[in-house]
C-alpha cells in the first residue's frame, strides 16, 4: 500500500513539475524569440528563420539605437523619474494608509469613501491637461509625479497589511511614552519591509514603462523617457533605414550587413526590460508574501 501510495505522489508530482514547467517555457518564450531577433542578421529574420536562437549573430539592431547617445541621456531620465517617483509614491502612501488603518481616526470612514470614488471616476485626460497647464508645471517632472503620487490599489493594499499588524505593539509602545511618529518610524515599518519592497516593485515597474503621462506634459526632447525616446527612434530609425536599405540594395549589398525595422524594435524591447529583470530577483522573496499578507485579511 506505501509503494502504491509513493508511485502515485510520484506521478502526481511529475505532472505538476511538467505543466509548470511547460508554463514557464510559454512565458519565456516571447522574450527569449525577442532577444534572439535582435541579435540575428537581418537575412535571417527576414527569411523568417529565427525561432529561439539567433542566427548570423550581429549587434547592429542595438548599435543603431545607441550610437547617437540619446539613448543614455533617456534612460537616465527615466531612472530619475523612476527612483524619486516611487520614493514619493512610497511615502505618500505609507502617510495616507497608516492613519486610516486606525479606527480611531475621525471621519475615517468618509475620507475612504473619497478614496473609493477615485477608483471609479476620474477627471478624464482634458481636465487633468487643463490643471497640469494651470498649475505652471508643465515641461516639468511634477507634471507627471503630483498626479500619480498615490495609487488607490497600492493604499488599500498597505492600509489593509498595517491592520493586520498586531494592535498590542502599539499599545504596550504608547504607555511606554511613545508616539505615533515613534511608532510608525520604530515599529511599523521594520515590520511593514515585505509590503513595502512589493509595492515598490509595483510603483518603479509603472513609472518605467511610464508613457502616456509623458507624451502629454514633457515637451523637452532632453527631459524626454525612455519608453517615449525607444518610440521616437524606432520611427526615425525604421524610417531611415528602409530607404537606406533600399538604396544599397540597389547597389548589390547583402541583406546581413543591413538592419530590419524588426531587429530594432526587438532590441529596444530587450533594452527596456532588461533593467526590470535584473532587479526582480532580488526582491521576489518580499513580492510573494508582502501581496498575500496584504491583500487577505484574517
Amino acid at each position: 500500500m506505501i509503494g502504491r501510495q509513493s508511485i502515485k505522489l510520484r506521478i502526481l508530482y511529475g505532472t505538476l513539475y511538467t505543466l509548470m514547467g511547460l508554463l514557464a517555457m510559454m512565458t519565456l518564450f516571447p522574450f527569449i524569440h525577442v532577444l534572439a531577433t535582435s541579435m540575428s542578421g537581418s537575412r535571417a529574420v527576414m527569411s523568417g528563420e529565427v525561432f529561439l536562437w539567433p542566427k548570423e549573430i550581429n549587434f547592429s539592431s542595438f548599435s543603431n539605437l545607441i550610437d547617437d547617445g540619446q539613448l543614455f541621456k533617456a534612460m537616465q531620465n527615466t531612472v530619475v523619474i523612476t527612483v524619486l517617483g516611487t520614493l514619493f509614491n512610497i511615502i505618500a502612501t505609507i502617510i495616507a494608509a497608516y492613519p486610516l488603518s486606525r479606527k480611531r481616526l475621525k471621519g475615517r470612514n468618509l475620507i475612504l469613501m473619497l478614496i473609493t470614488f477615485t477608483m471609479l471616476f476620474g477627471g478624464g485626460l482634458i481636465p487633468n491637461y487643463i490643471l497640469i497647464k494651470t498649475l505652471g508645471i508643465m515641461n516639468t517632472y511634477w507634471a507627471l509625479w503630483l498626479p500619480g503620487l498615490l495609487s488607490t490599489y497600492n493604499f488599500f493594499v498597505m492600509k489593509t497589511f498595517f491592520e493586520n499588524l498586531p494592535a498590542e505593539l502599539e499599545e504596550s509602545a504608547a504607555i511606554d511614552g511613545a508616539n505615533d511618529l515613534f511608532i510608525i518610524w520604530k515599529i511599523i515599518l521594520p515590520l511593514s519591509m515585505p509590503i513595502i519592497a512589493a509595492l515598490t516593485l509595483f510603483y518603479a515597474v509603472s513609472w518605467w514603462n511610464s508613457y502616456m503621462n509623458v507624451l502629454m506634459f514633457i515637451t523637452s526632447s532632453g527631459k524626454l523617457s525612455l519608453m517615449v525616446k525607444l518610440l521616437q527612434m524606432i520611427d526615425t530609425t525604421s524610417q531611415n533605414l528602409l530607404n537606406a536599405n533600399a538604396t544599397s540594395g540597389g547597389e548589390g549589398a547583402t541583406m546581413q550587413n543591413l538592419v530590419t525595422p524588426e531587429g530594432i524594435r526587438a532590441a529596444a524591447i530587450v533594452i527596456s526590460v532588461t533593467p526590470i529583470l535584473c532587479i526582480y530577483p532580488f526582491l521576489q522573496k518580499y513580492f510573494v508574501k508582502g501581496v498575500l499578507i496584504g491583500s487577505i485579511k484574517g
